[in-house]
């Protein structure tokens, strides 16, 4: 297996992650959500081509070192996170939560972000399994947050 860039993905499972940001806006909670470029021949041109901080995770590569690179390279962010336990055997979900002055910086896979509420946010994003786990992250952190 490989990644759209000719990578290699590990055979071990989970073969990825996705790292959900969020922040503390004047409205609530917001997510970060990420526009791929077009690159490749592959149509990411439009309004559709929106998702979290992810990535595939090389051979040999631990779980957590995988999310922490992606969402290094991708959105420029160190942030503690943890592993929820929204994702699949194929592919982790890890959720941080960044300062509300954070600074996103992008790497060259990535042309914009933008910071949205949970609907919105996962509105955007696809494949739409990708927006339901925005969304299961979201409620995630009500249940949280009641029960803290």
């Amino acid at each position: 297996m490989k990644t759209w860039d000719g990578l290699p993905i590990s055979g071990e499972k989970p073969h990825g992650a996705s790292v959900i940001v969020w922040r503390r806006g004047g409205l609530g909670r917001e997510f970060l959500v990420l526009h791929r470029r077009h690159a490749g021949g592959i149509d990411f041109d439009g309004d559709w081509a929106w998702t979290p901080p992810s990535g595939a995770r090389f051979p040999g590569e631990a779980l957590e070192d995988a999310a922490r690179r992606e969402l290094l390279e991708e959105a420029g962010l160190e942030l503690p996170f943890e592993l929820s336990d929204l994702g699949s055997d194929d592919w982790a979900v890890f959720v941080a939560e960044a300062p509300a002055n954070a600074l996103v910086v992008l790497d060259d896979e990535h042309d914009r972000f933008l910071w949205l509420p949970a609907a919105e946010a996962a509105a955007k994003c696809h494949p739409p399994l990708v927006g339901r786990t925005l969304l299961a992250v979201d409620e995630w952190l009500h249940q949280a947050a009641a029960e803290a």
